[in-house]
């Protein structure tokens, strides 16, 4: 029942966020802007896309590197797909796939990559984070309007001390367990997680061994650049993105990565929500700001993953079986 949960309150969340985006915006309106979209340029975003996603995997295997592992750009460049193509279906397990994906094709034991996954991302909610930073210094007026707009008049402190208390919960969680550790180990199940962990906690420490740190960080800062300038694209595949500024799309994609961050299926409804709601506020009516959100979501979101993560599974696919035939 709980598995089940877990699934079904994502869907849910999604669908009802995409009733409500919805509720006044003529469909057929939206689906000419997809008839009339510059596919040319979608392609060029989707090239775009695809490398930020190979950089992607050549970072995860310079984070490996420390730990003795060296996988081979294909193998990861899979993993890494097939990780996106799984995040469509069930929420948040495309880290997993990942991992698994990668132990599968290279032995890299799970917990390690896993870990390694794992302070990716924190690398990439920091990141995220500056731009955050960044769009408030720059559109503080826009932002807040949105916010006002989405949370009326509710102050962010009161944001701020439930994510407080939940943080303080944590720590006294791990202070309870360093307190009783020894106590805590003799039982069989909790004893398998500690050992998990360590291996987790390994490839977490992993970005702090990094020997390629100058090519790290490059990667790092070509992703985001691919995740910007194909967007940009994306947006001038529409008439409706016309008139929007370099400024107007570095808010998008803050705006489209949180609400891709937001536990629902792919981040629909959420992106829909955030992302149409903030392009609203650069001059467009909420039916081309809806139209355009749906048109990037649907390429960015679906379309150019559902391609990859074939294309990697398939190949995936056809290198075990070469590997069983041999």
């Amino acid at each position: 029942m709980k598995k089940a949960l877990k699934y079904i309150l994502p869907i849910g969340l999604g669908f009802a966020l995409l009733n409500w985006v919805f509720k006044d915006i003529d469909l057929l309106v939206t689906l000419q802007s997809f008839k009339d979209a510059n596919y040319f340029l979608v392609f060029l975003a989707a090239v775009l896309a695809l490398l930020a996603h190979l950089s992607r995997a050549a970072r995860w295997n310079i984070m490996l590197e420390p730990m003795g592992y060296k996988p081979s750009l294909k193998n990861t460049s899979i993993a890494v797909l097939i990780g996106y193509l799984t995040n469509l279906v069930f929420p948040r397990a495309g880290e997993l796939a990942r991992s698994a994906s990668l132990q599968k094709s290279e032995n890299v034991p799970f917990d390690k990559s896993f870990g390694a996954v794992i302070a990716e991302r924190i690398i990439d909610v920091l990141i995220l984070g500056v731009l955050v930073l960044v769009n408030l210094l720059l559109e503080f007026g826009r932002i807040k309007l949105l916010f006002v707009d989405l949370f009326g008049n509710q102050s962010p402190i009161n944001f701020l001390l439930i994510g407080g208390v939940f943080l303080l919960l944590g720590v006294l969680v791990l202070v309870i367990f360093q307190k009783y550790k020894e106590r805590f180990l003799k039982i069989g199940l909790l004893k398998k997680i500690f050992d998990f962990s360590a291996g987790l906690r390994s490839g977490l420490l992993s970005v702090l061994k990094i020997e390629k740190s100058a090519k790290f960080f490059m990667h790092t800062f070509f992703i985001w650049a691919m995740y910007y300038v194909s967007t940009y694209f994306l947006c001038k595949a529409v008439s409706l993105g016309d008139s929007l500024s370099f400024l107007a799309v570095l808010t998008i994609l803050v705006m489209g990565s949180i609400g891709m961050a937001v536990p629902t299926i792919g981040g629909i409804g959420s992106y829909h929500l955030l992302v149409g709601k903030i392009v609203a506020l650069y001059g467009l009516s909420n039916q081309d700001g809806i139209t355009l959100a749906t048109f990037l979501h649907t390429m960015t979101g679906i379309l150019f993953i559902l391609v990859f993560g074939l294309i990697a599974f398939v190949m995936s696919f056809l290198s075990t079986k070469k590997a069983n035939v041999s």
